[in-house]
């Protein structure tokens, strides 16, 4: 499907997530013959949480991407879609979920319309770049060195997960790295919940996540927040969230079919451990960009993501190397504006292009 990735690409997408199709379906359309490198089927990637599709992929129910509300949907994604790229519930004509879309069907829509407009894709990661000249080059893992003229970074950003097994069986299954995602879930809803964390971050899911749920309990190692003041006062003012104190996550509990139902919590200063039923454990201890193959190579700021260098434009520090998506943004981080980004870097590059005269 990539086709020949000798002599100099137009456009190199690396990514592809929400923000990589979108450029990529922008791109095609404006003729320029855009190549996606999708990423590696590698089981490091697997374990990362880096495989092709981004972290949308690992998301079972979308209710806030717009255009997809709840129907008869799987009849179309069957025409719309190869066969070999249908999800396995698409065929099951008896086990049809209930809600609009799930993260695999949208990533794979968008996939597709993107190779529908003419976009090449290349299954493989770029492990290494030089931007110091055009044009620039990018090396792959399997694939070897591929030359363009202007690069989009859509490599978005991975959830910081605690690493227990327990964690892993439960993710899509109560265990989630975004409240404003999965918060509003009917499983969810009116339940006890769990956060993780002591920044701003997991104050901001908790107290997101009281809309929704019965109650939140906010587990942190020490016995005080990292969160900024204001946040703080926040999250120790409001009723709905009961604050835990010097406890760590140490197992989560639930079964197959019900999903979680507990968590077991580990004192740090020797108490002993405690249970807590709740129907949802969510991560707040950050996402970790996914630009170690960037670092000295374009200007990062202290948490890793790419620095936009022009105001409302998707611009690097690297003339005609563009980012778009979670990648740049340690705020939003949703489908939506990853989308929207991915549309900018698009036409960003577009016009750099025609400038230079090479399109």
């Amino acid at each position: 499907m990539a086709g020949s990735t000798t002599g100099i690409q137009n456009v190199v997408i690396v990514g592809s997530g929400p923000a990589g199709w979108t450029a990529a379906i922008y791109c095609a359309r404006a003729n320029l013959n855009p190549l996606v490198v999708e990423g590696a089927i590698t089981e490091e990637n697997r374990m990362k949480g880096t495989l092709p599709l981004g972290q949308l992929n690992l998301t079972t129910e979308i209710e806030n991407f717009p255009g997809f509300p709840a129907g008869k949907l799987r009849e179309y994604l069957s025409t719309a879609l190869p066969e070999d790229r249908q999800p396995f519930w698409i065929l099951d004509k008896g086990n049809q979920p209930a809600h609009g879309l799930t993260g695999p069907e949208l990533m794979e829509l968008m996939r597709q319309q993107a190779i529908n407009f003419g976009a090449r894709i290349l299954t493989d990661d770029v492990t290494k770049v030089n931007f110091t000249g055009k044009p620039f080059h990018l090396e792959t893992l399997e694939n070897g060195p591929i030359q363009a003229h202007t690069v989009i970074i859509a490599t978005g950003a991975r959830a910081n997960w605690l690493g227990l097994p327990s964690e892993e069986r439960f993710k899509n299954n109560g265990v989630s790295a975004c409240a404003v995602c999965d918060g509003a879930l009917p499983r969810f809803r009116n339940k006890a919940l769990v956060v993780v964390g002591g920044g701003d971050s997991a104050v901001e899911e908790a107290s997101y996540l009281t809309k929704f749920a019965a109650k939140v309990y906010l587990v942190h190692r020490r016995d005080k927040l990292r969160a900024s003041k204001i946040m703080e006062k926040r999250a120790l003012e409001n009723p709905k969230i009961e604050m835990c104190w010097n406890s760590a996550v140490d197992e989560v509990l639930g079964t197959d079919a019900d999903g979680v139902t507990g968590v077991r919590l580990m004192s740090t200063t020797g108490a002993p451990p405690r249970e807590v039923a709740v129907s949802g454990m969510f991560l707040g201890i950050g996402h970790t960009p996914n630009t170690d193959f960037l670092k000295g190579v374009l200007e990062l700021d202290d948490k890793g993501y790419i620095v936009w260098k022009k105001m409302m434009r998707t611009n690097t520090s690297v003339d005609g190397v563009f980012a778009a998506g979670d990648v740049a943004d340690n705020n939003y981080r949703q489908a939506i504006t990853a989308a929207g980004s991915g549309c900018m870097a698009a036409l960003d590059a577009e016009r750099w292009l025609a400038a230079e005269g090479i399109h």
